[in-house]
């Protein structure tokens, strides 16, 4: 299934990523990528979205692990229905990065993350990883497919 290998292909894309991250990058470092348009560092995030919550680590990596599992439920309801293909692409998205982030959170106690953007005003401290920006993705379109906004088989 489609779906399965979109969620697996992210989250075995970012094993391979923050282990690499992991190994060959010095925390603090930063390493300019595609003419400096992208800044590869590598951040332990002992919390969740810019750290929040690192007080409370242990109530993160519940929360973390119910919702995968409540969104995974709720994936396994939609999969089995005709049409809702975006619903069904936005979950895939989103359960692929929220796997790879709550799998950090329950084996290493962070999350790895690799990615920023020299931007201004600071901006450029915020770091990502691919996961974020798959469950960024996947949650904006499961706006509409929840919806039934642009389902082709209502």
């Amino acid at each position: 299934m489609q779906y399965l290998a979109v969620i697996t292909g992210i989250f075995s894309l970012e094993y391979g990523l923050k282990n690499y991250i992991e190994k060959n990058v010095a925390e603090g470092e930063s390493r300019k990528k595609l003419g400096g348009l992208l800044l590869l560092r590598k951040h332990h995030n002992r919390g969740a979205f810019l750290n929040a919550g690192q007080a409370r680590r242990r109530a993160v990596m519940v929360l973390s692990a119910l919702l995968s599992l409540a969104v995974t439920g709720f994936f396994a309801l939609v999969l089995g229905k005709p049409g809702k293909k975006l619903l069904k692409w936005g979950l895939a998205l989103l359960l692929g990065g929220a796997y790879s982030n709550t799998y950090d959170r329950l084996v290493r106690k962070y999350v790895v993350d690799y990615v920023s953007f020299p931007l201004p005003f600071g901006l450029d401290n915020i770091i990502f990883n691919i996961g974020d920006f798959c469950i960024m993705v996947g949650a904006l379109l499961c706006v509409p497919g929840c919806s039934g906004e642009w389902d082709e088989n209502p």
